[in-house]
Formats: C-alpha cells, sequence, structure tokens
C-alpha cells in the first residue's frame, strides 16, 4: 500500500519528517492492515500508553494510504508554532467538558462524509492504568460513531513506551525498538444507528470499541487483560493539575 500524497505542502512536509523520525527510532511491525476500508470515511480508534502514540499512530495510518485528521485538545491550536500546524493540516480541535463540544463532531462530520480518516484516543487522556491497559473511554467517539455510521476499527499500540515512557521526558531512541500496531475488524454498532442516542447506549459502544482495542493489545502483549477496567471517573483526584503520578491501585 503506498503512503498517502496529501494536497497540503505543510503536511507532506510533517508528514517527511515523522516518518524519518519513526523509521530511525522504531522498528514498526503493523498487521491487520486488511482491515482498513478504502474509499470511504472511518474512525481509527487507539489506545494511549505514552506522548509518542500520536506519532506512532499518524506513522501507521499515512503508510497504510490515508490522512488521518487526529483530534487533539483545542489548547494545542492556539500555541504559536504547533497550532499553525495543526490547523495547516486540518486536525480537529476537541472542547472538552465545554457546551462547544459539538463542535468536534460537526468537524469530525465533516472530514469523514468527505472519505477522511479519523484518528481519536477514546480515552481521551493517557492511561492511568497501572500496567498501561487501555482504561474506561469517553463517549464522544460513540457519539461520533453513532451519527455518522462510519466504521470504527480498533487499533492496539505497543512499544513506543520503550521510546518515551508515560510522562517521561527523556527520550531513548537507541537501539531502535519494536513498536508494533495492530488493527481488529470494524466493531459492530449497527444494532444502536436507530436506538434512541442516550447515556446507556453511547456507554455500550463505548464499551464495545475499548473491549475490541483492549482484545487486539492482548495479542500484541501476549498477556490477558485485567478483567476490570480502570475508571479514571472512580478517582477524582485525577481532575486536580497538582496530581502526581503513579495512580492508585486498580479498582
Amino acid at each position: 500500500m503506498p503512503i498517502a500524497r496529501p494536497d497540503s505542502r505543510v503536511y507532506r512536509g510533517i508528514a517527511w519528517l515523522v516518518r524519518h523520525l519513526m523509521f530511525a527510532v522504531s522498528k514498526p511491525e503493523w498487521t491487520g492492515t486488511e482491515h482498513l476500508p478504502h474509499g470511504k470515511g472511518f474512525i481509527a480508534a487507539a489506545n494511549h500508553a505514552t506522548e509518542l502514540d500520536a506519532l506512532t499512530f499518524a506513522h501507521f495510518l499515512y503508510d497504510q494510504g490515508f490522512e488521518p485528521r487526529i483530534l487533539a485538545k483545542r489548547g494545542l491550536f492556539t500555541t504559536p508554532v504547533i497550532g499553525a500546524l495543526l490547523r495547516a493540516t486540518r486536525m480537529i480541535p476537541v472542547d472538552r467538558g465545554t457546551a462547544e463540544a459539538g463542535r468536534s463532531l460537526d468537524a469530525a462530520r465533516v472530514e469523514l462524509e468527505g472519505g477522511a480518516c479519523v484518528a481519536i484516543f477514546p480515552e481521551g487522556t493517557i492511561t492511568r492504568d497501572p500496567d498501561l491497559w487501555p482504561m474506561t473511554g469517553k463517549t464522544g467517539l460513540a457519539r461520533m460513531a453513532l451519527a455518522t455510521r462510519r466504521p470504527v476499527l480498533p487499533v492496539a499500540q505497543w512499544g513506543a513506551g520503550d521510546i518515551l515512557g508515560r510522562y517521561a521526558r527523556l527520550l531513548k531512541p537507541f537501539p531502535r525498538k519494536r513498536v508494533q500496531v495492530r488493527v481488529g475488524p470494524p466493531v459492530e454498532l449497527s444494532d444502536l444507528y436507530d436506538a434512541p442516542h442516550d447515556a446507556a447506549a453511547l456507554r455500550e459502544a463505548t464499551e464495545r470499541v475499548m473491549d475490541a482495542i483492549t482484545r487486539e493489545l492482548e495479542v500484541l502483549r501476549g498477556e490477558p487483560a485485567p478483567a476490570h477496567r480502570f475508571d479514571l471517573r472512580k478517582h477524582p483526584e485525577y481532575s486536580k493539575k497538582q496530581t502526581v503520578y503513579p495512580p492508585v491501585e486498580r479498582p
């Protein structure tokens, strides 16, 4: 599969830098690519265990021929350099916890209807699970998937943490690390399309997606995930900026 060829010169330039960086510090192993749909918009949903995940996620999708539109928090779009790059590459700002959150869904809908790949981390932030398993997801992805009826592809990533650990500030680029990305079949959500999109339906859709991502991650890690998913909502201390890692033990 040839890599993507965006019209935007800025996008092509950033992609060139990212690809060369990732190939320099990692040895990618990509599986399940046969599940990726071509010729129509879809949502790629991945786990999030380190700050480097956005690059490994984008690198994988780009080299499969897609020009991903990644959902990123609104604050990044207001920074002088990063913000300009995000806008130039048509990434989608997310207004977390505000009345404007619906704008993200509208922007994603436009991209999906135009045939784009919209990439998202359903957890909304880096996992606080003690063993780096996916934690409970937020319902933004479910709202997007049920409203647009576009396929959701579960993507598991593992290995990027060996280059940059969770909340670490020091890269360990050498020797090159094995970084795995695995895609599963589309998550079955069609039975929820015509049902009321209430809290129960959104939570059910979210859990199905997180379950699918976790199953693919179990394959990469070669071990079973915990029986109970870490739920950040049960630990309100994490909403405070002064919170210090590591988290409390798994519930």
